[in-house]
């Protein structure tokens, strides 16, 4: 039986503002998320669960595949609550490596393949994976974090993946033969600490696995900076994703059906990715159309071959599709809903998008930490622009003042937003201060400034946490601030966001030397594209004399932020 979500106790305005049909509370399925597959797997077997530039997986393949994947973790040696991290692109591989690791009741922790060593070591740490699924270009990083571990963390075997493997034949056949020719083919390794997953999968016994976890455990550990913008992992149950996806289904009226195609541009090692388009997919018996990275023009080709109802992303995924030289030629009329997260959604660009489209595009709101929608704006009601919209059902949300962060303000009055709901996370993973310094009786601070007004709708006014969002994509100022300061010749570092007109913004450092050194400004760009993923390099690098800092020291990267140049 399904588990009642928590009652309101606050005042929800909000609720008048729904649309006809949504509940104002929901129950959240039980069992793992990997049921989700499972469920599909009876309901419809025949039916095409991922599509992966034109290689399918029915949903049975599919979970016979999580089946076979959760018996070879366990025969390397998983135990329930061990850790396995994921360094994939948006793939079939990523899907059957996740729901494999938690049917074996192991906790996944996805991780962006772009990360450098440098990257990897802190999170590695942290997670202490007793295994590792790698797309055969990243393996070779992931081994050398690990080595950089000691304890014995080398040893972890890494589980490869080539993306040729995953193409549909004869593509699969003649990528060896053409990269052979080319002198860059390199056999995918399939020994003891290495092992293939095609292989690995061919080997293990078939049959039904009997899911190891259970509701409360951890399912996932999802990187995020939180509101100090340090890295760290949010732990998410399989209830709170769960959760999730069921206040996604609840939200939106356009009832998905099965053979519903859902355009998947979106990183699933992102949380955003994994919830509104794996999860919701698998809810739904819908089609994933799965692109391993965003480009513009594979969306159109996709969009136009596979006629998808669904399309989730960001407004800078928007703008470059519909903004794209060859756009005309596309057929995008099958689009009929987009969720838009991670960046402003501006008005000209919805009437642009929903004129090209006729799909509805809207507009919300969410964190790492609440698996994670908690805001969107309603499918068939009233849309308010620069607004996020209203809390999802069984959601309950405040403004409360930013001095000791309790006493709630009237609508109209800006201070943080807190959110509570069966989708909020259950700590920081092994850190326990920073879990008490946001999580108070079930309310999550999520260190936004934000108001709502009479009606329950809720508008973000800025950011608490100094979070600088380059395309969709979270960067946090302190991370690469350490990284310049590794630089021997820098003393102090500040970072802070710049306007981007195709990124929203792009990251920009100022510097104070170190007495007597020298570093040309490129030079301090070259040394952060060594340690750092590409979209975390600041732009440009501004050298001063000083840095403006409070009385006790910290440096005021606000200041230095509305003195930037504008572009």
């Amino acid at each position: 039986m399904a588990t009642p979500s928590r009652p309101p106790s606050v005042a929800r305005p909000w609720l008048a503002r729904y649309d006809a049909g949504v509940p104002h509370e929901i129950e959240v399925p039980e069992g793992t998320l990997d049921g989700l597959a499972r469920r599909a797997a009876e309901r419809d077997p025949g039916g095409v669960a991922l599509d992966f530039l034109g290689a399918r997986t029915t949903f049975r393949q599919l979970d016979e595949a999580v089946d076979r994947c959760a018996r070879a973790l366990a025969g390397m040696g998983l135990r329930p609550g061990d850790r396995v991290s994921l360094h994939l692109p948006t793939c079939p591989a990523f899907v059957i490596a996740l729901l494999g690791t938690v049917r074996a009741g192991g906790v996944a922790v996805p991780m962006n393949p772009l990360y450098t060593v440098h990257e990897l070591r802190d999170l590695m740490a942290q997670a202490a994976p007793a295994l590792s699924v790698a797309l055969d270009l990243v393996q070779p990083r992931v081994a050398e974090a690990r080595a950089a571990l000691g304890d014995g963390a080398a040893d972890a075997p890494i589980v490869c993946v080539g993306i040729h493997q995953m193409l549909p034949a004869p593509i699969r056949w003649l990528y060896p033969l053409k990269a052979r020719r080319e002198g860059r083919w390199k056999p995918l390794p399939d020994a003891p600490g290495t092992p293939a997953l095609p292989a690995l999968l061919d080997r293990a016994p078939g049959g039904p696995a009997e899911p190891a976890g259970r509701p409360g455990d951890p399912a996932l550990l999802q990187p995020t900076g939180g509101t100090t913008g340090l890295p760290k992992f949010a732990t998410l149950t399989h209830r709170n994703l769960l959760a999730n996806a069921a206040q996604i289904d609840a939200w939106l009226t356009v009832e998905p059906r099965p053979g519903d195609a859902m355009l998947c541009a979106l990183p699933y090692f992102h949380i955003y990715g994994l919830t509104v388009a794996m999860s919701y997919s698998l809810m739904g018996r819908m089609t994933q159309v799965m692109l391993p990275r965003f480009d513009p023009v594979q969306v159109l080709k996709a969009a136009a071959k596979h006629r998808p109802r669904f399309f989730p992303g960001a407004p800078i995924m928007y703008a470059a599709v519909i903004d794209h030289p060859k756009a005309a030629r596309y057929d995008l009329r099958s689009i009929e809903v987009c969720i838009s997260g991670s960046a402003p959604l501006s008005a000209d660009l919805e009437r642009r998008f929903e004129a090209r489209t006729g799909a509805r595009i809207l507009e919300g709101y969410g964190l790492s930490e609440a698996s994670p929608v908690t805001h969107a704006n309603p499918l068939d009601g009233e849309r308010r622009i620069g607004s996020i919209g209203l809390p999802f059902p069984a959601t309950e949300a405040r403004i409360v003042d930013l001095e000791t962060r309790e006493r709630e303000l009237d609508p109209g009055e800006p201070g943080e937003l807190q959110v509570r709901g069966p989708q909020v996370m259950e700590g920081y993973w092994d850190r326990p201060e920073e879990t008490a310094a946001v999580l108070r009786d079930g309310w999550l601070a999520t260190g936004d400034v934000a108001t709502m007004d009479e009606d329950g709708y809720f508008r973000i006014v800025d950011r608490l946490k100094d979070l600088i969002i380059v395309g969709g994509l979270n960067v946090y100022p302190r991370e690469v601030e350490e990284v310049l300061m590794e630089h021997p010749a820098v003393a102090r570092a500040a970072v802070v966001g710049m306007p981007d007109e195709r990124q929203g913004e792009v990251p920009r450092a100022v510097c104070v030397l170190r007495p007597g050194a020298s570093a040309a400004p490129e030079e301090l760009v070259a040394h952060c594209e060594r340690n750092l993923a590409r979209y975390k390099v600041p732009r440009e690098v501004e050298l001063r004399d000083e840095l403006p800092v409070t009385f006790i020291g910290k440096v005021l990267r606000r200041e230095i932020a509305a003195e930037r140049p504008e572009r």
